[in-house]
């Protein structure tokens, strides 16, 4: 079944652990720069859920495949996207800051 995009969980959908299948899905969702709110909707998952895939701790093959059926879906894309790893931004002050201040 293909959620790509729907603004509600179906309810077969609901209530179920994602899968590898929806780890690709997600990952070219990001690609097509899918806002992560509709994505948190349209799986019905804690927005934490994208962050393990986009991080690889959970389904870590699934990025290697989302590019190669990204490819074959999207070749025009190709040299427009950015497929770097996802980049984790702490807001929380670094303790060596404090001694810029010294």
């Amino acid at each position: 079944m293909a959620v790509a995009f729907l603004q509600t969980v179906p309810a077969a959908l609901a209530r179920r652990p994602l899968t590898e299948a929806d780890a690709v899905d997600i990952w070219i969702a990001r690609w097509l720069r899918i806002r992560r709110k509709d994505l948190v909707n349209r799986y019905g998952c804690d927005p934490r859920r994208l962050y393990e895939i986009w991080g690889e701790e959970r389904f870590a093959g699934a990025r290697k495949k989302a590019l190669e059926l990204f490819a074959a879906r999207y070749p025009g894309l190709i040299d427009r996207v950015d497929f770097g790893p996802h980049a984790r931004h702490v807001r929380a002050p670094h303790p060596d800051q404090l001694a810029m201040f010294e």
